[in-house]
């Protein structure tokens, strides 16, 4: 098993920027692909960005894409997603989430192991 702990949440104004992190425990963290998905009050959780182990494929939601940029450091066992011109409709709780690196990268379903989630909050 891998735990999993996200950190770099906050408050920001629209246009600006915060790094999550996502400090990984347990299993070697890199021979897991590593997701981050988001869920906004009332809607279910959805996909952002992932990355293959070796940081060699990476997958972006159209809604962030250009924006957001998605990196791991398989040494520190650390994970990152950057967002850039964050938007009011970016507020939501952040997770990362790991998985064998097969199958759906962009299903929530294909991930076993998830952190806690840390809550971003864009102001207009």
């Amino acid at each position: 098993q891998v735990q999993l702990v996200e950190s770099g949440g906050g408050l920001v104004q629209a246009g600006g920027s915060l790094r999550l992190s996502c400090a990984a425990s347990g299993r070697t963290f890199s021979t897991y692909a590593m997701g981050w998905f988001r869920q906004a009050p009332g809607k279910e959780r959805e996909f952002v960005a992932a990355i293959t182990w070796s940081g060699g494929i990476i997958f972006y939601a159209d809604s962030v894409k250009g924006r957001f940029t998605i990196s791991r450091d398989n040494a520190k066992n650390t994970g990152y997603l950057q967002m850039n011109s964050l938007k009011p409709e970016d507020t939501a709780v952040y997770y990362c989430a790991a998985k064998y690196s097969v199958g759906d990268y962009r299903s929530r379903y294909e991930y076993p192991y998830w952190g806690q989630g840390t809550q971003v909050t864009v102001s207009s």
